[in-house]
């Protein structure tokens, strides 16, 4: 099908789902492979309660009908690997997290809250969060489609490496550019703001004092050794017990004992020579170990305010930090040596508003530079991408596949350039070309989304709706499209077809199980138990027999 080359990219996934009382499910804790999931079972069975969980994360509004029988609340959790710049959250993330959990609850009266790691976050911020990673049909599919921001980002994944890296430069240059801007705009509007300034620059400069890299991991270590003084003490002292006691004789004078033992007849008997030096030497390392050892108690008990001395300093770092707005050490330490420099520049002379004019117009040509590099890699790529999708929709059954990649110069430019690009689909003859996001609906809204991350690459893909109104050797198209792109992407369908499930890296079964109330279960499925979904899924034994006969 497709004639581009794949490319692998570092990409975010989504790790877990877990629902609770959600519609017929009463628990359910999916753990998702990197590459292809399949989710199958009997119509009915609840397999769209899943895109519901999903859509909730995702900012959909929920109601009491969501809630199970009998059940108080409904709640959706989902991990994923952090997307870079997550600005939402900066105030809820814990330290050194590496993963984002996000979740929401809906109530028995319909009331519904979010939340960030377990802290309640607002339903956009939460929303936000998640479509970074997680991409999914339906109306979500409609609405990312129709955004020429996700359509641009689309464009750079297929340009490559390069391109990405170009792309989260220009970003940088863009923050840099409005950061400028502001200092500038204030600089101008009012010199008592200068002088405030000047005064945060000492501030800063003044508060860091004596901080040097590596610090802070530095006196956090020894903060919680000494939290263990009275443990490390107690210890260490056991263990000179032991080794040279006050009295009688520890392991050192024993081992000196039995050396003592044998020195007088290694001249009588030459082969226990060994046996004497591997004594001496024993008893030389037993005492430099109890020499150590005292040496490290005296230590302990040489700096018995030292703790307090550390909590303090690791207090002036956090409230500097608080202070001057940084979210690192390490960014706190880069703002003080920016704000020597322009303190070093001030007593040299320069006046504050020339200075941020010109770093204004650097920041500008910055911008400018990268908007020109990131265009000219648009649109030598633009016309091999339009290809490449069209050969991808002919292959799936989407009609002749025409595809065209329009890109179009914005009035303002942002961080990503001044470049618009518009996905422009014809999937019969004699219709007008139009933006794909309303061109078609359901299944075939799907499959174009898959054909467009198909070339490029993605993130996490969730279709619900692949598989409508397609069979035969459309269905074993649509099978090896999502199988290779699930090598570069996360993949997850909800699915009827057996040719699909077939190539599933994971496969989770979705089974209605009666009772009092009836509830659905979802499982992952291996070995036997999957090849019999899948001869379900293929009409049973009874209609592969008859078909083999």
């Amino acid at each position: 099908m497709g004639s581009v080359p794949p490319r692998v990219y570092d990409r975010c996934v989504l790790r877990r789902l877990r629902i609770e009382n959600l519609v017929l499910i009463h628990e359910a804790e999916l753990e998702l492979a990197p590459g292809l999931n399949a989710i199958t079972g009997e119509t009915g069975a609840g397999k769209t309660i899943l895109a519901q969980a999903l859509g909730l994360l995702l900012g959909a509004k929920g109601d009491d009908s969501y809630v199970g029988a009998a059940a108080e609340e409904a709640y959706v959790e989902a991990e994923l690997d952090l997307p870079e710049e997550l600005e939402a959250f900066g105030e809820l993330r814990p330290e050194d997290e590496e993963a984002l959990v996000v979740s929401r609850r809906v109530f028995a009266d319909g009331r519904t809250r979010a939340y960030a790691w377990g802290r309640a976050a607002a339903r956009e911020d939460v929303a936000a969060a998640v479509e970074r990673v997680v991409a999914m049909s339906g109306q979500f599919e409609q609405r990312r489609l129709a955004r020429p921001s996700y359509q641009l980002e689309v464009l750079d994944r297929f340009c490559g490496e390069e391109q990405l890296t170009r792309r989260a430069a220009a970003r940088t240059a863009w923050r840099e550019l409005q950061a400028a801007s502001r200092r500038q705009e204030e600089l101008t509007a009012n010199a008592v703001l200068a002088e405030a300034r000047v005064a945060e620059l000492r501030a800063l400069v003044e508060d860091t004092e004596g901080m040097e890299p590596g610090e802070e991991d530095r006196l956090r270590n020894e903060r919680e050794r000494r939290r263990h003084v009275a443990e490390l003490a107690a210890g260490a002292a056991a263990a000179v017990e032991h080794l040279s006691p006050d009295d009688g004789d520890g392991a050192t004078g024993l081992v000196a004992l039995a050396e003592r033992s044998v020195a007088p007849l290694e001249r009588l008997a030459p082969e226990l020579q060994r046996a004497g030096d591997e004594l001496r030497d024993v008893e030389l390392r037993l005492r430099e170990t109890a020499s150590d050892l005292h040496a490290f108690l005296a230590s302990l008990e040489a700096e018995p305010g030292r703790l307090e001395e550390v909590e303090a300093e690791l207090d002036r770092i956090a409230e500097a930090k608080r202070r001057f707005r940084c979210a690192t050490y390490e960014e706190l330490l880069a703002r003080r040596d920016e704000a020597r420099a322009e303190l070093a520049a001030l007593e040299d002379g320069s006046d504050p508003a020339e200075v941020a004019a010109r770093e204004l117009a650097a920041a500008e040509g910055r911008v400018h530079t990268l908007g020109l590099e990131l265009r000219a890699e648009r649109n030598a790529a633009a016309p091999a991408y339009a290809d490449a999708v069209a050969a991808e929709l002919r292959g799936i059954g989407m009609g002749e596949g025409e595809f065209v990649c329009e890109l179009r110069e914005r009035d303002d430019p942002g961080s990503t350039g001044a470049d618009e690009a518009v996905f422009l689909v014809r999937p019969n003859a004699g219709l007008p070309f139009a933006p794909v996001a309303e061109t078609a609906s359901g299944g075939e809204l799907s499959r174009i989304a898959l054909a467009i991350a198909a070339v490029a690459g993605g993130e996490t893909l969730v279709f619900d709706e692949i598989d409508a109104g397609i069979g035969g050797e459309t269905a074993h198209a649509v099978g090896a499209l999502l199988r290779r792109l699930a090598e570069r992407a996360q993949v997850v369908t909800i699915t009827h077809l057996p040719q699909i499930a077939a190539l599933a890296d994971r496969h989770f079964h979705v089974e209605k199980t009666p009772g009092d109330p009836t509830h659905t279960r979802i499982e992952p499925l291996a070995g036997d138990e999957r090849k019999a979904e899948l001869e379900r899924m293929l009409g049973g034994q009874e209609f592969l027999a008859a078909v083999r006969g």
